[in-house]
């Protein structure tokens, strides 16, 4: 015999984990929702029946609904799927019923570059020189695939338990094997990190992306963006007529050699810049291996991104 209930439920269950569940069937059990952004809400699961935790992101439903929406997030998840790289997060799966558009990405437990700015304001020099050399050598494989990413920005960059950096969401990401989504002269991106280029809505290529990795190092080096503004007008026009102030003269304390790596990723030439995210690594590299207060764990880390990738056969 079941006990008589006295009273209704506290709590009214998710519409969306229900919907979810139907969505996944018995190949994930939703747990709960770790929080939400601009185009989906993201829920931690159980893969089954491995019982491994993931995490699955789900299109809001109003964009579901938006063909275009639509395409940008199923991209996300074919632009993920090209690229195999120990530091680019990889694409479990991919699936939709309905209005619930869904991809499933490994679970990384050490959160975001965007958590540990928002805690801790300025992060340790050293903890941002191996992290940025991990993510420019991940860009670097994605460049070299024809694959521009378009928005690196602190909430992409993810860490492990161990302390490596992930970059993930490739959602606007260009490469070869696509169409055009957006007219010309559109910019897709986030402002505070869009290069001049990708601001003014020209073709960009991987500079770009390593430009925006340069703000991403400024702003958690210092605590706040090289531009900021009213509005995304405003910023994106500094990003194209105004010169950003010396991260040095921001922060006298910092490493000097690690300022000068910042600020040639800021140039606004794309000539001026690194060429290649693996030239970039080396510099940062080159300043872990020289640093005084930079500890040996770190530079381990930032040593795993320049070594040599096995060949995988698909």
């Amino acid at each position: 015999m079941l006990p008589d209930v006295s009273a209704p439920p506290l709590e009214k269950p998710d519409e969306e984990i229900t919907q979810l569940r139907r969505a996944t069937g018995s190949r994930y059990r939703v747990l709960r929702r770790l929080g939400a952004g601009g185009m989906a809400t993201v829920y931690t699961a159980e893969q089954m029946p491995l019982g491994r935790e993931v995490v699955v992101k789900v299109l809001h439903p109003h964009l579901a609904r938006d063909p275009e929406m639509t395409e940008r997030f199923r991209r996300e998840a074919e632009a993920a799927a090209q690229l195999v790289h120990p530091f680019i997060c990889p694409l479990l799966d991919f699936g939709r019923s309905g209005d619930t558009v869904y991809i499933v990405m490994p679970y990384l437990g050490g959160g975001s570059l965007a958590d540990r700015v928002h805690r801790d304001r300025a992060v340790n020099p050293a903890i941002i020189g191996a992290a940025a050399a991990q993510v420019a050598v991940a860009l670097d494989h994605a460049h070299r695939r024809g694959v521009v990413h378009r928005d690196v920005k602190p909430d992409n960059i993810l860490f492990d338990d161990d302390g490596n950096a992930f970059i993930t969401d490739f959602g606007i990401a260009t490469a070869r094997f696509h169409g055009r989504l957006t007219a010309s002269g559109r910019a897709m991106g986030t402002p505070h990190y869009m290069s001049p280029e990708q601001a003014m809505g020209k073709l960009v290529d991987g500079r770009s992306d390593l430009y925006a990795l340069g703000v991403v190092m400024y702003e958690a080096l210092v605590g706040f963006p090289p531009f900021d503004g009213a509005d995304a007008f405003s910023v994106g026009y500094k990003h194209v007529h105004e010169q950003p102030v010396h991260i040095g003269e921001v922060d006298s304390r910092l490493p000097e050699s690690l300022a000068e790596v910042v600020m040639r990723c800021l140039a606004k030439s794309a000539d001026e810049r690194y060429a290649r995210g693996d030239a970039l690594a080396d510099a940062l590299l080159a300043y872990l291996a020289a640093g005084e207060d930079v500890t040996a764990s770190h530079r381990r880390s930032a040593g795993l991104a320049r070594r040599p990738v096995p060949s995988q056969r698909v």
